[in-house]
C-alpha cells in the first residue's frame, strides 16, 4: 500500500490549489481516505475525509465551504480541492488510508489511519 501526495506549492491569500493522492497497492474506492495537515508548531490535524459511503466528511469548521475532498475511482486517486486559502491553511498537508467503508466522525480519529503518505507543503502567502 502506498500513496503519494502531491500538489502542494506557495500561492497569494485568496488564491486555490488542488492536492493528489495518488494510491498503489489498493482500490481506493473501498477505503476510507483522509487528508490532514501540520502546520508549524502545531499538531496535526485532520482536515477532511472520503469513502464508500461518505462523499465528504470536514473536521475544522476553518476549511467548511473553502475545501472538497474528492476521488476519482479510475485514476486510484484522490483530490482536495483548496479554495480562497488563507495564511493559517499554511502547512504539510498528508494523506491517509483506512480499510473502512466510513470516515470517522471526529478528525482525531483520522490520524490513526494505517498508511500515510509523505506530505506535500502548502505555503499560503499574505
Amino acid at each position: 500500500v502506498q500513496l503519494q501526495a502531491s500538489g502542494g506549492g506557495l500561492v497569494q491569500a485568496g488564491g486555490s490549489l488542488r492536492l493528489s493522492c495518488a494510491a498503489s497497492g489498493f482500490k481506493v474506492r473501498y477505503y476510507a481516505i483522509a487528508w490532514s495537515r501540520q502546520a508549524p508548531g502545531k499538531e496535526r490535524e485532520g482536515v477532511a475525509c472520503t469513502s464508500f459511503y461518505d462523499s465528504g466528511i470536514y473536521y475544522p469548521d476553518s476549511i467548511k465551504g473553502r475545501f472538497t475532498v474528492s476521488r476519482d475511482n479510475a485514476r486510484n486517486t484522490v483530490y482536495l480541492e483548496m479554495n480562497n486559502l488563507r495564511p493559517d491553511d499554511t502547512a504539510v498537508y498528508y494523506c491517509s488510508a483506512e480499510g473502512a467503508q466510513y470516515c470517522s466522525m471526529y478528525g482525531s480519529t483520522v490520524l490513526k489511519y494505517d498508511y500515510w503518505g509523505q506530505g506535500t507543503l502548502v505555503t499560503v502567502s499574505s
